[in-house]
């Protein structure tokens, strides 16, 4: 399947195979002309990578998760710190989400009178919460 296909296939625009081809996550059979032609795993191979990237992987985490031959050769305890962490992150956000339904509705005559309000800015002065916990669970992220 040549570069164009598995573009059009996967979503993955041809710039990011190229890239993952270059971090070695994915590797091409050789070239058809001008245009890289991949195995027909391909398409498995990059929704493993997806799928790391959902989790909030590094590629290069991601790359030591996956054999040369697209096997995933996934390290257990590597899972169980990320689910932590995204354990964390979704505490974080519940708290924030919570917050600012209750500063949406409080009766305080200013959002600064409002305790809640007030420990939403001590947690976020804090570093407790930031915008990591939010970018980490976005749906789309970019490479």
């Amino acid at each position: 399947m040549d570069i164009a296909e598995v573009a059009k296939r996967s979503g993955v625009p041809a710039s990011t195979l190229r890239f993952y081809e270059k971090k070695r996550l994915i590797s091409s059979l050789g070239r058809q002309g001008l245009r890289r032609v991949f195995n027909d795993n391909i398409l498995e191979r990059l929704a493993l990578i997806a799928l790391g990237r959902a989790a909030g992987f590094s590629l290069d985490e991601i790359g030591s998760m996956i054999g040369p031959k697209g096997d995933p050769n996934i390290d257990r305890d590597l899972l169980v710190n990320k689910s932590d962490e995204i354990d964390k992150t979704i505490k974080s956000l519940i708290a924030v989400r919570d917050g600012l339904r209750h500063v949406a509705v409080c009766s305080a005559p200013s959002h600064m009178e409002c305790p809640k309000f007030r420990r939403l800015l001590g947690l976020a002065a804090s570093g407790v919460i930031s915008r990591k916990d939010v970018g980490m669970l976005s749906p789309k992220k970019a490479l």
